[in-house]
């Protein structure tokens, strides 16, 4: 066999193997969808997710449907957005076992940690947008909102609006791992991040400002912990570049 057929069978068998990996991260995540179909429910999930809103607004008071198959179609899509979500281990996992094979034993300590923790922080990030975030939001809404208002948000708005916010959370919370690789991969050492820290800490908020409702408690909620864990990827960074090297490299 040529080079070049060995090239060209070593590329197909690739793109099988990405395939597969493809294929079983969509069956993970059709199977925790079914699962939560089937329990607690799009419904009860819904509701769970709307809390923190219907919490806000007077009592008894409901948020209302516009559209004629709206109260249908969000709960389902709220159900998917949640299972992937969920499984985002396990997609993860099948990231990592796709690219494990070409790489080296220290490449290996680099890539798994990662793979774990940005899981992690990424759920890490949208529960603190739903635990803490949304309730505050929400109640300074309805408290600044003029008496002669009745506020009785859209579920398809409201949904938008609570995937948006749980999703530049759940981003925001992998700054962490986002400096462990840039400095990692030698693209800024840490004393260069240092020297820019209060432009990360503008930035902090500006980026805050343009992906937050207009109000300065979502604004915060975002901006110090964005701040922080740039604070926290500066301490573990060192300790993670030490543990990740190559054995000439440590030489």
């Amino acid at each position: 066999m040529t080079d070049k057929a060995a090239g060209e069978e070593t590329f197909i068998s690739h793109l099988v193997e990405l395939r597969d990996r493809l294929v079983k991260a969509c069956i993970g995540i059709a199977i925790v969808c079914a699962a939560l179909m089937m329990w607690p429910g799009p419904a009860h999930i819904y509701d769970i997710i709307a809390q923190p809103m219907i919490a806000a607004l007077p009592v008894g008071s409901k948020m209302i449907a516009t559209g004629v198959i709206a109260p249908f179609l969000v709960p389902m899509k709220v159900t998917l957005v949640l299972s992937i979500i969920m499984a985002l281990p396990w997609v993860f996992y099948q990231m990592w076992a796709f690219i494990a094979p070409g790489l080296y034993q220290h490449e290996k300590r680099l890539v798994l940690p990662l793979v774990v923790s940005s899981s992690l922080l990424f759920m890490s990030g949208v529960a603190f947008c739903y635990f803490f975030v949304f309730g505050r939001v929400f109640k300074f809404i309805s408290d600044f909102s003029p008496a002669s208002i009745a506020v009785t948000p859209d579920i398809e708005n409201y949904l938008d609006f609570v995937i948006s916010m749980c999703l530049a959370f759940g981003a925001t919370f992998e700054v962490p791992v986002v400096v462990v690789i840039l400095v990692r991969m030698g693209i800024v050492s840490v004393a260069k991040l240092k020297e820019l820290r209060p432009y990360v800490i503008v930035g902090a908020f500006v980026i805050a400002a343009i992906v937050t409702p207009p109000d300065i408690v979502s604004q915060f909620a975002l901006a110090l912990p964005m701040w922080v864990l740039f604070e926290l990827g500066l301490l573990i960074a060192p300790v993670f570049v030490r543990a990740t090297q190559a054995p000439e490299e440590a030489a």
